[in-house]
């Protein structure tokens, strides 16, 4: 039996194996006796960090347990409690009904919840932590088989929930919850590069959610601010010259609008606009590779100024380049790990050997400005390269040996960009 390929189609997973098991008992059963096992989510990282000799999938898990009430909701708590094979558009469905609301969400709703935290994915906001510092609490099952629960303030509970699938099968999550809100999305077009650098901080919180798209040409393209109606001043007129859109735009360049989120300032629930896209839709271009660069914030200009120098070799593989801003954390793998940061988001076009090439130039110049690669993206940065870019790297290995010390959760992928052959 084959598993397939990834979302994107870039890789087609070597397993030969793929498990789903309908039980907690099962999957405790199948992890202790693997040799090297790995969770399958929703396929959408861009490289083999999923991929193992045996693959698990947690959806079964999660539909048996959904049928017996699974989403716990609790808004006294303030907590959703979900399964690890969750995606956040089922997510969203369920805490609609109940007025509860996320604090932010990723571009796109498709993704796993449990793949989103591992990876530290992200979506934007000077004060919006990514989506892995909403986990107050998190079970995974470890190589022994055994069942281990956390909570935020205990022991290792932040070297846990960014984890990269390297510490065990992550079973359930538990979220924090708010009251839900609404939200008025508007794109603004044509913003000069002088004045998003003149005022790159009143730009990015011009709204509660702001993502800057461009294809390095003779202007920012588009500015997307998503402004919440409970807190936030929507933009009136032009935002530092650039100009509001008369029509709804897709981030791509030239693509339908039609799955995209609604925008023209049309107020809607926070689940409707805190995404780009639409679940029901096939989110972004489809046929693309992604990679993605976080900076510290107070280097965001410079490190843009570098990209651009690198515009006449990254333009012709761009579909778009998009720029948002993301929290501070306490998270040790998280890319946002101590510092204010900006994410510098590409989508290449499905040329492989091109887009590698060009990594190894964007990747020298973003070096001085200590870029973090996003861990679920495509980068050529090695394990011996991304360790002092982390100041708790090396507590995170101790980690993983502790918690999987027979090996069953590393792989290739683990190996080249984060544990080292050693």
């Amino acid at each position: 039996m084959t598993v397939g390929t990834n979302w994107a189609g870039n890789h087609t997973y070597r397993a030969q194996q793929l498990h789903r098991p309908t039980t907690l008992e099962q999957v405790q059963e199948l992890v202790s006796r693997a040799e090297r096992i790995r969770v399958l989510g929703s396929r959408h990282s861009f490289t083999d960090i999923a991929d193992s000799t045996e693959l698990v999938s947690l959806e079964a898990v999660q539909a048996e347990s959904s049928a017996t009430s699974g989403i716990d909701v609790d808004l006294a708590a303030g907590t959703v409690t979900v399964g690890g094979g969750l995606k956040y558009g089922e997510l969203v469905d369920v805490l609609r009904d109940e007025g509860a609301a996320l604090h932010n969400l990723a571009s796109l709703p498709h993704i796993s919840v449990a793949g989103a935290v591992a990876t530290a994915t992200h979506g934007s906001g000077v004060g919006n932590g990514n989506l892995a510092t909403a986990v107050a609490a998190l079970q995974l099952v470890t190589s022994d088989g055994e069942l281990r629960e956390v909570a935020r303030g205990d022991a290792d509970f932040d070297g846990m929930v960014v984890g990269l699938g390297a510490l065990g099968a992550v079973t359930r999550l538990t979220l924090d919850i708010e009251p839900a809100f609404d939200v008025a999305q508007r794109v603004y077009e044509g913003l000069a590069w002088d004045a998003l650098f003149e005022n790159f901080d009143e730009i990015t919180a011009a709204g509660y959610s702001v993502s800057l798209f461009t294809l390095w040409g003779a202007d920012v393209d588009m500015v997307w601010v998503k402004s919440r109606t409970d807190r936030d001043a929507v933009p009136d007129g032009d935002l530092f010259g650039a100009t509001p859109a008369e029509v709804e735009r897709n981030p791509v360049i030239g693509l339908d609008p039609t799955p995209c989120t609604p925008q023209l300032g049309r107020p809607g629930l926070w689940s409707d606009r805190l995404p780009h896209f639409r679940m029901g839709f096939t989110p972004s271009a489809g046929d693309e590779l992604q990679s993605e660069y976080l900076v510290p914030h107070d280097s965001a200009v410079p490190a843009i100024q570098a990209v651009r120098e690198l515009a006449d070799r990254i333009a012709p593989l761009l579909l778009t380049c998009e720029i948002r801003t993301v929290a501070a954390d306490r998270l040790w793998l998280s890319t946002a790990h101590g510092r204010q940061s900006v994410a510098l988001h590409f989508t290449w076009r499905p040329e492989p050997g091109p887009v590698g090439d060009v990594l190894l130039d964007l990747e020298r110049a973003l070096e001085p400005f200590g870029a973090r690669p996003h861990w679920g993206k495509v980068f050529r940065a090695d394990a011996a390269t991304v360790a002092p870019l982390y100041e708790r790297h090396a507590d995170f290995l101790a980690l993983a040996e502790r918690l999987d010390p027979r090996g069953a959760f590393r792989n290739d992928w683990l190996e080249r960009h984060l544990l080292g052959a050693g």
